[in-house]
């Protein structure tokens, strides 16, 4: 089949990768001019790990990435807490941190060029006739395809052209997420995730290689959220921190310079189904668990690998969609409940709140607390099925 993949971050590459082991052919379309750079450091772990595993980019992987501890710290720089990953996850080799670009240029370079690739444009409408989707692009080409997938992210234009419009599904969780990238600076704390919290936000540091230091950060925000205006998101951030100690002030006066910046709502998309006639979504446009849950990248991967795996056991794309859903609908929802409790931890609402945040930072090294405060966000309860290889 011919099938149109729009986005081509982490979901979108790993659908092509699958699908051309099957013997489709695939066409990735981007609405960015080129492969996108920035953003912040995911946790990678899980199902994702073994998708990852199957297509041999692990060691890749572990190259780029990196295997951090976690301190937590107060206004003046005092420690709070210290934690291990290997605390939470356990004696696993399955784990790494790694820039989430990076992930999805290393899943995007395992395709060798195998599908076309259409930078800076993306679809403007789909008419689904039954046999076919038709796509008109932005451009202004017309093309048709047998399957359309969105794999377009949280604000997916897929999702609004087949199944409406972005309210309907997504569901804000009054959190605003910023992460920017700068050269050269000081202080470095190699291999460790700084993170200082006060009531209403968590300002994250992290030391990357080649001398740039990432800050990752959360701010609590009830009203409207500044979408493409980058001078509206950097005043709001610099509202929101005002007053704010340890690093704050230097970092807020950075932001402007940084090489690169990301800002988002922190949200959850919940859909009664994912597909539709000849369209379905993956990733963050079907079933985003949210920045919270802090496993949206490992969980993409999950659901494009089983979309190709429905798709290549099936000549009838109804029943592939149908078993795709079945297979991953209860997994989705359970990482988005759990994901709905951590809010707390990203940007406290009360003094109180933030005495418990950082008491459980504490205690988090202890026996079979992971378990009790994180419960079902650490394990993914699915089966990958067989992809046999056209």
């Amino acid at each position: 089949m011919k099938v149109l993949i729009v986005g081509a971050g982490i979901a979108g590459p790993t659908l092509a990768y699958w699908l051309l082991r099957s013997g489709h052919e695939v066409t990735l379309l981007e609405r960015s001019p080129e492969l996108r750079r920035g953003g912040y450091v995911v946790d990678f772990w899980g199902a994702g790990f073994e998708v990852a595993d199957r297509m041999g980019i692990v060691p890749e992987l572990q190259r780029r990435g990196y295997f951090l501890q976690a301190r937590a710290i107060d206004r003046h720089g005092h420690r709070i807490a210290s934690l291990e990953p290997s605390a939470i996850m356990g004696p696993t080799p399955q784990y790494v941190s790694i820039r989430r670009s990076d992930l999805a240029t290393v899943i995007y370079e395992a395709l060798h060029g195998a599908a076309e690739l259409i930078l800076d444009d993306t679809v403007a409408s789909l008419t689904d006739d039954g046999d076919r989707v038709r796509c008109t692009f932005e451009s202004g080409s017309v093309r048709d395809f047998d399957l359309v997938v969105g794999a377009d992210g949280l604000h997916s234009r897929v999702r609004r052209l087949a199944f409406g419009p972005d309210e309907t599904f997504e569901r804000y969780l009054g959190i605003v997420v910023a992460a920017f990238e700068v050269q050269g600076y000081r202080p470095r704390d190699e291999l460790i995730a700084m993170m200082y919290a006060e009531v209403g936000f968590q300002a994250l540091r992290l030391s990357l290689r080649d001398d740039i230091t990432l800050f990752l950060l959360s701010v609590g925000h009830d009203g409207p959220v500044p979408t493409d205006d980058r001078t509206a998101q950097q005043a709001l951030l610099r509202t929101k921190l005002a007053g704010a100690g340890w690093e704050a002030p230097a970092v807020l006066d950075l932001m402007p310079r940084a090489e690169t910046f990301y800002f988002d709502s922190v949200s959850q998309v919940r859909m009664p189904t994912w597909t539709r006639g000849r369209v379905g979504l993956v990733g963050d446009a079907a079933a985003c668990p949210s920045f919270l849950a802090g496993q949206g990248s490992a969980l993409a991967m999950v659901e494009s690998y089983v979309l190709a795996a429905e798709l290549a056991r099936s000549s009838d794309h109804r029943e592939a969609f149908a078993r795709y859903e079945q297979r991953l609908g209860p997994l989705l929802v359970s990482k988005q409940d759990a994901a709905l409790g951590l809010g707390a931890a990203f940007a406290p609402k009360s003094r109180l709140q933030l005495l418990v945040r950082n008491t459980v930072m504490r205690l988090m090294g202890l026996p079979k607390v992971p378990d009790l405060v994180m419960g079902k966000s650490f394990r993914d309860a699915v089966e990958l099925p067989p992809l046999t290889a056209a």
